[in-house]
């Protein structure tokens, strides 16, 4: 649970008042294990020990039974064992299991500051570049677990909360209390190892109108009510990746979009059990059918479900809650608190693994059939190699740059990390295209696992085999390529890398704008200034 707020702390904030104007009223908080959270207390995330050998995820262990179901689904048992979601669940408790493992347990954790038990690395606030780089690869070993599949993994949140908490004292410039409750949620989520999910905007109703605005205001999650121990929170937000097994959401204002004065009801941070009364999540369609891994390796395992999620005039304690009706603060909290930096860090690490899966599979593909040494394959390959290389160095230039903030935390630049965000939604969408052309018509010769192994599995060997490979191996081979760039999870991968960080084109204007290029400008101008139109030539 999170702990009391300390003595002579005295939340002052009042975001409803007469006439739509923000009064003040000091509250003394009223600290209760059933304020903060309906789960109560777990004991140290080391006393837990692994759970993956009963197929059980930790962080799922206990959801409730109706939280969320696909469309038109009415449900067949708990979360953990509903067929939309047990899947990528267990692939969740692989990743926490990791956490144990003799292997990987000295990069993937460290003695917590306050108990000296190991907690995730993930938490680590770096002061040193070891630390930078110890974080860095702990993203990688998660990464890798997936191929870089998994695109809400704990460590994504877990950087954007470290960072958070490290800024306490600018959350405690709207007011001192805010300081506090989120430097009290981080170490509770750091203790805890909790998973969480975050929503950021509200769900597309009329696009040509901003978002608070949509539906006469009535659709955004907005804040509608307040009492002295917090504020009720009716509306919808989406997208809400993983909250079906999630133990917590983080209701965050945008990256992107900027508020108005009018924006005030809309614009907060906060924290919110899963479980909190009143709080339902609408799933899209899973993708993973409940067929074989060998047919399809990917979606059978990393299938992350995308919710929009529902408040239910759901009730926020202020314990919870990190800014409220603050519009400037929320449309700053992300730069100004360099949680979008750390968390780029590990995007850009999951992407650099990423295309080193896409490297390998597509050169075993041209390998198999005979065609890397074709130059126009070579070609092909080159623009994956080059991506590499080119995600390589925006990640090794942004930790070589890393400096210290106002807040004391060594931070990666941001200049090369924000380009990594900039180019890759577009370099990525490459990938499929490219193996959809190499692999051609092969791609349609891909038998099912059953039939490998059944009475069709003599003619598979002898008419399906490759340059290098039996017919079996060419179809296993031929079932992640087709996982990878012509299944609906492949297209889901897709629109989710396009729009990892937002709209391409909201980013680019914005990245336009952020961008120096005054200096560039002056060395043209006086450039131009060195010669005349009456010049005579030399």
């Amino acid at each position: 649970m999170i702990d009391p707020a300390p003595a002579g702390i005295r939340p002052v904030y009042r975001v409803l008042g007469p006439a739509g104007v923000r009064q003040s009223r000091s509250r003394t908080p009223k600290v209760t294990a059933e304020a903060l959270t309906a789960t109560g207390q777990r004991p140290p995330r080391s006393l837990r020990g692994s759970t993956h050998r009963q197929g059980v995820s930790r962080p799922a262990r206990r959801l409730a039974p109706h939280r969320a179901r696909p469309g038109g689904d009415p449900g067949r048992g708990g979360i953990r064992h509903h067929p939309a979601f047990r899947n990528v669940v267990r692939t969740y408790a692989e990743l926490y299991d990791l956490q144990h493992s003799a292997e990987h347990k000295d990069v993937l954790t460290y003695p917590s500051p306050a108990s000296g038990e190991p907690v995730a690395t993930s938490f680590l606030t770096p002061t040193t570049p070891d630390e930078l780089v110890k974080r860095r690869e702990a993203f990688t070993v998660w990464a890798e677990h997936s191929n870089g599949m998994l695109g809400r993994t704990g460590d994504y949140l877990n950087s954007g909360l470290m960072a958070m908490a490290s800024a306490a004292g600018w959350f405690a410039g709207a007011d001192p209390a805010f300081g506090d409750t989120v430097r009290r949620y981080y170490e509770k989520a750091r203790e805890e190892d909790l998973l969480l999910c975050h929503t950021l905007i509200p769900p597309q109703v009329n696009r040509s109108v901003p978002g608070p605005r949509q539906a006469g205001g009535s659709v955004a999650a907005r804040i509608v009510r307040e009492d002295d121990n917090g504020v009720v929170i009716r509306g919808a937000r989406m997208l809400a990746t993983i909250a079906p097994f999630a133990d917590e959401l983080l209701v965050l204002p945008s990256t992107l979009l900027r508020g108005t004065p009018e924006d005030r009801l809309y614009s907060y941070a906060l924290a919110v059990p899963m479980d909190a009364r009143g709080l339902r999540c609408i799933a899209r369609e899973p993708l993973d059918h409940g067929l074989s891994r060998h047919d399809h390796p990917l979606a059978s395992r990393f299938d992350e479900p995308d919710c929009v999620v529902v408040f239910d005039d759901v009730h926020v304690p202020y314990e919870r809650c990190f800014l409220l009706g603050d519009v400037e603060r929320c449309t700053d909290l992300f730069a100004r608190t360099s949680a979008v930096v750390h968390m780029s860090h590990q995007v850009v690490t999951r992407t650099v693994v990423k295309t080193e899966y896409v490297l390998g599979l597509v050169s075993l593909l041209t390998e198999a059939i005979g065609i890397e040494g074709y130059q126009h394959v070579q070609e092909d390959v080159a623009e994956v190699i080059g991506t590499l290389e080119i995600l390589r160095a925006f990640l090794r230039a942004a930790e070589a740059d890393a400096a210290v903030n106002e807040f004391g935390v060594l931070t990666p630049a941001w200049a090369p990390l924000n380009a990594a965000r900039t180019v890759y939604p577009k370099l990525c969408q490459r990938f499929p295209q490219i193996l959809r052309k190499l692999g051609a018509g092969g791609l349609m010769a891909t038998p099912t696992g059953l039939d490998v192994t059944g009475p069709a599995a003599a003619d598979i060997d002898a008419y399906l085999q490759s340059a290098t490979l039996t017919g079996a191996e060419r179809v296993k081979l031929f079932r992640l390529l087709w996982d990878t760039c012509i299944s609906a999870f492949s297209s889901r991968q897709a629109l989710y890398e396009y729009y990892f960080f937002g709209d391409p084109v909201r980013m680019a204007g914005a990245y336009v704008a952020s961008y120096d290029r005054e200096p560039y400008k002056a060395r043209v101008r006086a450039f131009l200034d060195g010669y005349g139109a009456g010049e005579a030539p030399a």
